[in-house]
């Protein structure tokens, strides 16, 4: 033939790029079953491309030959890939026994009778016919594995492989003498590349990007070539084609964006359907988080959105108790989950969470089979290590875990999703949208502190003010109050007075001293001084203090110390911290009526933070010395511990609440917190957690601050108790030993 029609040379185009294909995947990295069937399929569908060309082109009876024994070939490559991509090895395959019996018969009816219509229509049925039995026991297959992502990739199969044999379908009909244009035949090509791509790449959004794009593509490839057809014959000729190619650019510059838009959106909806549920929940709870402030509120809307995108079964958002160290339930949905987090039980999983973003524990099961089965390794154990902390988390211990984190990468809570109904439940993007929500809420938490901050500046702006005004307005007429009162009492006034009256003066002096000391705890409380910090020794701070108490001998309470030995000094007020030492002690020893034993323990501190250096995120220790004070009492009720800080709130019949609220603001000066552990029956817990001075001060000489030394009026003010408290006696105990204890 002097020329090739369209079909011949198409058929040449489709077959050249289909053994492309096909020598593509073999080259990408060691192949696997599935692709070693992909390449025999699109090898298949290659040479059947060339055989047609060989044929059109020689019209010689061997490649006729060919391309009916190729057809008869392809779905024997087609049910063996489809099988092989979800493999079922304790179940037989039927399928692939019956396209087995019918390739023989069919293969002596294409080499004897292949030109009568019947034969062929038989060849067309047998082929798609198996090819759709094999789609559809790749969906069941899919259905029956139970991993949602194995169920997203084989829809996807299904969905291109359903798409790839309809157009080879209609590329077919030439076989029964159907003159219809050979585009069939480049769509088909098109869909078995994203068919290769598939078997290649593990992200199913790349996937979805690249058959996105292609349909894009096509579509605007399909217009584009529409609409130069439409102006070009309207118009006519080559003077008017230049004109004609004008028009169409315009009009194809004009569709070209709304049109592009439409398929992006319909093919971003078809294919992320579900995706797209979870990152609208996800972008509306956001949205939302933007204007809260309230922990209770972030609460509500978090879980309500997660709630509401369907995608999961369960969550629980875990916060720092105010009360401990650990992390406490703050809100869930779905199965029972754990009322609390203990640290230190869940150690590795923490550790593991500051530094990185989130925790796919399933997948972390998973990889920890497949290394049990290859060997021992570092990774495995530190894998079961995580797994045996997670147990800690019940019905959530194979979720999704993610951290929330602070500005300085602290961590700020655990927010923990979970979909029991299938496994691999959420892909890698669901677990970046997670993410995103779980930094938004730490910015709330962050913004609440900040905002609960500037409350408290707001409200001591406020009670400093007031202070200021009580200092004249009640102590000058305090001071008159007293002078008369001791002038009446005074045994050498010419006023004689009675038993009665002598004691009726008496009250009114010791309610005067009483009312003088709150008025001077509300002003030490809104303008609390700085002091003079310094290197401080904190044992000897916890000795003198522990003199000056046991020199009481009212009661018989008694008082041992367990202090750790080289113990780094702290940056400190030496003066204050024994202030509130003091305080903390005296109410220890009130808890538990004048009878028991009070415990003061020093120790060494370690905490894992996380620090940002560039895009990497690592682990650093941060160094920390406890003082604890433990006492045997009756322990606090968790309604009362919510508020032990909190100013004027008291549970004493002569208490001014205010003992507790200075000792946390002089700590928190000092860079670090007071922590209480308490059960009610098993006694209480005060921990005061101070940073260690940095390099620059742990040179100075360490200083427990004057002597001698004696009870100041502010250590009396801080005592939120009446001046008959209970007292101690001279049996303390002070001892000295290595290491660290626990409070």
């Amino acid at each position: 033939m002097g020329g090739m029609d369209l079909r011949t040379r198409t058929s040449l185009f489709c077959g050249v790029l289909a053994l492309a294909i096909a020598v593509s995947v073999l080259l990408k990295g060691k192949p696997r079953l599935p692709q070693l069937f992909f390449t025999g399929l699109a090898g298949d569908i290659g040479l059947w491309y060339l055989a047609q060309w060989l044929y059109h082109v020689g019209r010689s009876d061997l490649w006729a030959r060919w391309t009916a024994v190729l057809a008869v070939l392809l779905p024997q490559f087609a049910v063996h890939l489809f099988e092989s991509i979800v493999p079922e090895p304790g179940r037989p395959s039927p399928l692939k026994r019956v396209a087995g019996i019918l390739m023989v018969p069919m293969l002596v009816l294409v080499l004897t009778e292949r030109q009568h219509g019947l034969v062929r229509g038989a060849v067309i049925l047998y082929v798609f016919g198996l090819i759709a039995a094999a789609l559809c026991t790749l969906v069941m297959r899919g259905e029956r594995s139970g991993s949602r992502a194995v169920q997203r990739r084989v829809r996807f199969l299904v969905f291109i492989g359903a798409l790839a044999a309809t157009f080879s379908l209609a590329d077919f009909l030439w076989f029964i003498g159907a003159p219809l244009p050979p585009v069939s035949a480049v769509l088909s090509i098109v869909f078995l590349f994203v068919l290769s791509e598939s078997l290649t790449r593990e992200r199913l959004v790349d996937l979805y990007d690249i058959l996105g794009q292609l349909l894009v593509s096509t579509a605007l490839a399909f217009a584009l070539a529409g609409i130069f057809y439409v102006f070009v014959v309207l118009f006519g000729g080559f003077e008017t084609m230049y004109l004609g190619a004008i028009l169409a650019a315009i009009v194809i510059l004009v569709l070209f964006e709304p049109l592009r838009s439409k398929m992006e959106n319909y093919t971003h909806k078809v294919f992320f359907r579900e995706r797209v549920d979870l990152e609208r929940a996800i972008g509306r709870a956001r949205s939302e988080l933007v204007h809260v402030l309230q922990i209770s509120e972030l609460q509500s809307v978090v879980i309500s959105a997660l709630e509401a995108s369907r995608r999961a079964t369960g969550a629980a958002l875990y916060l720092p108790d105010p009360l401990g160290s650990d992390f406490a339930l703050a809100s869930s949905f779905g199965p029972a989950a754990a009322l609390r987090i203990d640290v230190v039980t869940a150690r590795p999983l923490i550790e593991r969470l500051i530094a990185s973003s989130s925790i796919v524990l399933e997948e972390v099961s998973y990889k920890f089979a497949e290394s049990r089965r290859m060997g021992w390794s570092p990774q495995a154990e530190a894998d079961e290590r995580l797994l045996t902390a997670a147990e800690v988390l019940g019905s959530f211990r194979q979720a999704v875990c993610l951290g929330i984190h602070g500005e300085r990468q602290q961590l700020l809570g655990i927010l923990l999703v979970v979909d029991d109904r299938v496994r691999d439940a959420f892909s890698p993007d669901e677990v970046a949208l997670l993410e995103s929500l779980a930094v938004q809420v730490g910015v709330v938490i962050e913004n609440s502190r900040q905002y609960g901050r500037m409350q408290e500046r707001d409200r001591l702006a406020a009670l400093g003010q007031m202070a200021a005004g009580l200092a004249h307005e009640i102590k000058n007429p305090l001071g008159a109050i007293k002078g008369a009162a001791q002038l009446l009492g005074d045994p050498s006034h010419d006023l004689k007075l009675g038993q009665a009256d002598l004691e009726f003066v008496s009250i009114i002096l010791e309610e005067v001293e009483r009312l003088d000391r709150v008025v001077g705890s509300v002003l030490d409380y809104a303008r609390p001084s700085k002091g003079d910090s310094g290197a401080v020794d904190v044992n000897a701070v916890v000795k003198r203090t522990l003199t000056v108490l046991a020199s009481d001998r009212t009661e018989e309470c008694e008082l041992r110390a367990d202090l750790a030995d080289d113990l780094p000094p702290v940056r400190a007020d030496a003066e204050k911290l024994r202030q509130v030492l003091f305080n903390l002690i005296r109410n220890a020893v009130q808890a538990m009526g004048g009878h028991g034993t009070v415990q003061v323990t020093t120790r060494r501190r370690m905490e894992r933070v996380s620090s940002s250096l560039g895009r990497d995120s690592v682990l650093a220790s941060s160094d920390w010395i406890e003082i604890a004070v433990r006492d045997e009492g009756p322990g606090i009720a968790p309604q009362v511990q919510k508020n032990l800080f909190v100013p004027f709130f008291t549970t004493k019949d002569r208490g001014t609440g205010l003992g507790l609220a200075i000792s946390q603001r002089v700590v928190e000066d000092m860079g670090g917190r007071i922590e209480v552990v308490s059960r009610p029956g098993a006694g209480s817990t005060f921990s005061l957690v101070l940073p260690v001075g940095t390099d620059t001060h742990l040179g100075q000489r360490p200083s427990s601050g004057p002597a001698p030394i004696r009870e100041t009026r502010e250590m009396r003010q801080m005592v939120d108790a009446s001046s008959s408290s209970p007292r101690l006696s001279a049996s303390t105990e002070l001892s000295a030993r290595p290491g660290t204890g626990r409070a």
